[in-house]
């Protein structure tokens, strides 16, 4: 069951105003103040949403949100700007109903973030499908480009929109969006040319120059350097929190989205990059021969690359700054400008193409954006423009804005009266007239078409003669010197004996937000917004595609010589076609208030929040509302919210729900004056009554919570019972049925251990019987063999004696032989004694010099060069003999153990030390390296199959070379494979083959001394595998590859040796160009490794460590 929560629960402060009480401007301030206080940034006065800007992001707009206030009632849940936007999108989907939504507020008060808020929540409720979701990014990708064309940052606000902006979103029967049309209102185009100290330019400016490529910049002959353009100012050229680069690829990713192609944006840019050019251009006064002065431009560097970008003659647009022709029925007077002429010139010309660009974009957008289908559509309006404004120097566009904000005030209270005043009749409740301030006195004396503020300034100026702001400040007083909101130095109002704030050049009108003081200088010129028809005429004949569009009445051939509506009559009909529009539908606002003026979180100042309180009439707001009935609730979630009040209609009641909350209401003896019955809603007069039922059913649920809590407990201690019995019943089963089942174990093995002893006595007796019988056995066969051993033995005894007598006889008679002998040969024996002893001994010697030699042999590694020592002198020749044949005999063991590839492994080691040792300081690194040849798996590895299949011929060496470029001396990874006719260098990523080259035409390779892996292979000259020149290569493998190079290419060239050039510095072919390679001794700057720089055209240093 899904739970809901409501408005008055868990209320910090309280949630709407109507509700409030006491009702002052006190506790009001308090209220706002405790609920910002706690994040409750949103309050509503009835339907009336107030938004505090928090100055900092809050975790309440997640998808989460949007689900929870997504088909939910208005005062469901706790305020929040999502609630009114779902209200106002179901009312349209559901109801049929257009809508409004308006917001209003000072500057810098959230008003154009509420927009946001409002049109990302319809587009995330309304419906999906690829149509759809391009049309919702489509709207919503329109904010970026018009804020960063019409916002800018001001003392007040860092994204403050300086022109007014009505959308129109369309929708379908279902609800979903079908397009859109945005109005645009007074941009503030005098900020172009002039911005007041602490602020800023319109944001596209600072964006172009921060965040475009260099190559944009030069197309647009622009710097980055801020300094350079006069139109820009200096003091707040960077604000805080916002990154112009960043923020400028947004809105080119924006314009992308909503249609613009390319060469419109280019266009553009390139009339922004005009405006800057503009402000950059300078006069010099020049006096002629008739004595008048005129105008020339300074430098003229300025305006030629002006010229460029629009594509218009340099020589007529000087013309037109130094020049301007006055048309009067058939004749043509050409008068020239001074040097504040020209700058007047020039300034309107940058503000005009700035307007006209900025109405260009939202006519281009609409294009974009507009429904595609004529069948009647929904329509939802947003409206975010301008807020009050109060400055110090108020002018003619503060005027404009806070007339504006006058009639938005006006319809508010008719349209909030109106809404009042219907509920009541739908639901049958007898209506009471409200007094309430009428502010159309203020709008009947500024848009009056007689004696309004607007109509005289109008008639001065187009009054013939001299016309200044002084004589339009004369022409007031005169007219409404006596009207009760007017004040002047020469109204009847304005005391003059004791306001001496009052200067003369001034008006002051008592406007519904307070009184503002106007100062009138400017106010004709900026009325007239003059330009100069030469001007338009120059601008006419650019070449540039949108300049044309943007000034149709330069056109020779549509010469119209009536004088241009003034801004202020364009104004005023807008404003009143905008009126009459937001008249047509049903209204949902949004109240901004602003709580600090240093745009800081957690600041909340009273005075001004108070000050913006009055003037938006909120107060006024809450009176209304509270004037008839302060509270409203359908019967339905009233009888739900406080059935538990009455004993008749707690927990259900059966019957219709308004007869449930007549029964509540008779039940709790509510006065029958404190709330009346409507068709389908019970309104309650006083926020008390109300109050008086919620602290009744916060009792009534806490008795509730503490008997659900009774019957809770009661059953959780009976399921704990049952559970506990249960529990028992199964442990005791569990019980008995282990003790059985021990018992019979115990039975069962004293029955196996009985029948086992049985079993063992049995087989021990049998086991007696049977050694027994064995016993009788032995015993006769141990007697037999005793007496066959006597009888041998003495046998054997007599042979013995027989056999030692004829021994004895034999040896008596050799010793006779021997003694004659003896006696025979002595005097021969004692002359050959000393030759003989000689022998002996040396024959002794020899023989433990070979044993002692046999028992001391080194092992039987050929790099063992161990040899026992000799003992005597003169075994020095045969004992240098034994080991060297006992070398040569091990080495002979040792080659017979190879196999045919480990003794190729091994002759190409020798040729490598043939070839590197004591050259290469790389090679004794090399030397405990086997040479490995195939280091990528070529014929096993899936990735490089096609690449295999290329080669015809058995690879001998594989491996991942770097081939070094010229240009910037940078590696690019190659394959480099090696046949036995040719090599081959390939793509490491895709496998291609870059080239293939015949060993024949490899005619040397080249390479240092240190301990780099940089090689160069040159070709013959004249080969065709030389048409791109030597190649320059680096290897970790680099002795490996030059080794089987060296073999492979004297095979393959009949046995021509490959010359190797070993040397610090040599010369590499690279196409027509030859290139000196040269090794440094150095530390590089990218690391311990070896890098390669270019040094010039002719050079490339390689720096090793």
């Amino acid at each position: 069951m899904e739970v809901k929560t409501s408005l008055l629960d868990n209320m910090i402060g309280v949630g709407d105003m109507v509700l409030l009480e006491p009702l002052n401007e006190d506790s009001f301030i308090e209220n706002l103040r405790n609920r910002f206080d706690h994040n409750e940034i949103y309050t509503y006065i009835g339907s009336v949403v107030i938004s505090m800007n928090p100055y900092r992001s809050l975790p309440i707009y997640t998808p989460d949100k949007v689900e929870e206030y997504r088909n939910r009632n208005f005062y469901e849940l706790s305020p929040h700007i999502y609630a009114l936007a779902d209200e106002a999108y179901r009312s349209l989907r559901d109801q049929d109903k257009d809508q409004c939504i308006l917001i209003t507020g000072e500057s810098g008060a959230g008003k154009t973030e509420a927009s946001k808020l409002v049109m990302s929540y319809v587009a995330a409720v309304c419906g999906k499908g690829q149509e759809v979701n391009k049309v919702k990014e489509q709207l919503l990708q329109s904010n970026p480009v018009l804020e960063a064309f019409g916002n800018a940052k001001t003392v007040r606000n860092d994204n403050s929109s300086r022109f007014g902006k009505y959308m129109d979103i369309e929708f379908d029967f279902k609800g979903d969006p079908l397009g859109g049309v945005i109005s645009n209102y007074l941009l503030e185009k005098s900020r172009v040319v002039k911005q007041p100290r602490g602020e800023r330019n319109f944001h596209i400016f600072y964006q172009l120059l921060s965040g475009a490529s260099e190559d944009t910049l030069k197309k647009l002959k622009l710097d980055r350097d801020f300094s350079k353009y006069n139109y820009l100012s200096l003091d707040s050229a960077t604000v805080n929190g916002l990154d112009d680069a960043a923020n400028f690829r947004t809105v080119r990713n924006a314009m992308q989205i909503v249609g613009f192609m390319e060469d419109e944006v280019q266009s553009v840019l390139e009339l922004v990059a005009a405006v800057l050019k503009l402000g950059n251009i300078e006069f010099k006064p020049e006096s002629r021969c008739n004595g008048f002065d005129e105008s020339r431009v300074k430098d003229k560097n300025d305006l030629k690359e002006m010229c460029e970008l629009l594509g218009t003659e340099q020589t007529v647009l000087e013309r037109a700054f130094s020049y301007r022709t006055v048309e009067a029925k058939m004749e043509k007077v050409s008068t020239t400008l001074n040097v504040a002429q020209a700058y007047y010139a020039r300034d309107a010309l940058a503000k005009n193409l700035y307007s006209r660009l900025f109405s260009w974009l939202v006519t281009r957008i609409n294009e974009s954006i507009k429904a595609q289908t004529k069948a009647r559509h929904k329509v939802m309006g947003v409206l975010d423009i301008y807020g009050f404004e109060i400055f110090e120097d108020n002018s003619f566009e503060q005027f404009i804005i806070n007339y504006c904000n006058e009639k938005l005030q006006q319809i508010f209270i008719e349209l909030t009266l109106r809404e009042e005043q219907e509920e009541y009749i739908r639901e049958g409740i007898e209506w009471t007239n409200i007094e309430y301030f009428n502010n159309a006195i203020i709008c009947d004396l500024i848009e009056n078409n007689q004696n309004g503020i607007l109509a005289m300034l109008d008639e001065e100026c187009l009054r013939p003669g001299t016309v200044t702001d002084d004589t339009f400040l004369d022409k007031l007083n005169t007219v409404c010197a006596e009207h009760q909101h007017f004040e002047s130095r020469l109204s009847k109002n304005s005391k003059f004996l004791t306001d001496h704030s009052l200067p003369h050049s001034c008006f002051r009108i008592q406007h519904y937000a307070g009184k503002v003081l106007y100062r009138v200088e400017g106010f004709v010129d900026k009325n007239n917004d003059l330009l100069y028809r030469d001007l338009s005429q120059a601008m006419y004949k650019a070449n540039h595609s949108l300049i044309k569009q943007l000034f149709p009445e330069g056109n020779p051939a549509k010469v119209n010589l009536k004088r241009p509506l003034t801004a202020g009559f364009q104004f005023k009909a807008s404003v009143g076609t905008l009126m009459r529009n937001l008249q047509t539908k049903n209204p949902n606002y949004i109240r901004c208030i602003k709580p600090n003026d240093k745009k800081a979180a957690h600041i909340f100042t009273e005075s001004l929040v108070c000050h913006q309180v009055r003037y938006l009439g909120l107060m006024e707001n809450v009176r209304v509302r509270r004037a008839g009935y302060a509270f409203r609730q359908a019967y339905e979630p009233c009888l739900e919210r406080y059935k538990m009040l009455c004993k008749q209609t707690w927990p259900h009641w059966r019957g219709p729900a308004r007869e449930g909350v007549e029964v509540l209401m008779a039940d709790r003896q509510v006065p029958t004056e404190e709330f009346a019955y409507g068709r389908s809603k019970i309104f309650i007069r006083n926020p008390r009554t109300l109050f008086f039922l919620e602290e009744r059913r916060r009792r009534c649920l806490q008795d509730l919570a503490t008997l659900i809590q009774k019957i809770y407990r009661g059953w959780k201690c009976r399921t704990h019972f049952l559970l506990l019995k249960q529990s028992q019943v199964v442990v005791a089963a569990w019980y008995r049925r282990y003790a059985q089942q021990k018992k019979y174990q115990n039975i069962k093995s004293a029955t196996i251990m009985v029948q086992s002893f049985a079993r063992g006595w049995k087989a021990r007796k049998i086991l007696r019987e049977l050694k027994y019988q064995k016993r009788c056995k032995e015993a006769v066969t141990t007697i037999a063999a005793y007496w066959h051993g006597t009888q041998a033995r003495r046998e054997l005894k007599r042979l013995k004696e027989e056999a030692r007598r004829k021994h004895a006889v034999a040896v008596i008679w050799a010793y006779w032989l021997g003694l004659k002998v003896r006696r025979e040969y002595r005097k021969f024996f004692r002359a050959n004694a000393g030759r003989k002893i000689y022998d002996f001994i040396i024959q002794r010697i020899m023989q433990k010099y070979f044993l002692g030699l046999k028992s001391s042999m080194p092992s039987m590694s050929p790099v063992d060069k161990n040899w026992p020592a000799r003992s005597y002198l003169f075994l020095d020749g045969a004992h240098t003999a034994l080991r060297r044949i006992f070398h040569l005999w091990r080495c002979k063991k040792y080659r017979s153990q190879f196999t045919e590839e480990k003794k190729a492994v091994y002759e190409e080691k020798l040729e490598a030390s043939e070839i590197f040792k004591d050259k290469k300081a790389l090679y004794p690194s090399s030397v405990s390296q086997p040479f490995k040849g195939d280091y990528l798996e070529i014929s096993k590895n899936p990735k490089y199959q096609k690449l295999n299949s290329t080669v015809d011929e058995k690879v001998l060496l594989a491996d991942v070379v770097n081939k070094i470029n010229r240009a910037n001396g940078k590696g690019a990874a190659r394959i480099f494979l090696l046949t036995k006719n040719s090599f081959v260098l390939a793509d490491q990523k895709t496998g291609q083959v870059k080239a293939s080259v015949p060993l024949p035409d490899l005619t040397s390779i080249s390479v240092s001394t240190q301990k780099d892996g940089f090689f160069a292979l040159k070709l013959k000259e004249g080969s065709a595998s030389a048409a791109k020149g030597d190649f320059l290569l680096s290897s970790e493998h680099l002795i490996e590859i030059i080794t089987k190079l060296h073999r492979t290419g004297a095979m393959a060239a009949d046995g021509d040796q490959l010359n190797i050039d070993i040397s610090d510095e040599f010369l590499v072919q690279f196409k027509q160009d030859k290139v000196c390679v040269k090794f440094v001794q150095g530390s590089p700057k990218n690391g311990n490794g070896v890098s390669c720089k270019r040094k010039n055209n002719r050079l490339l240093e390689v720096s090793v460590p």
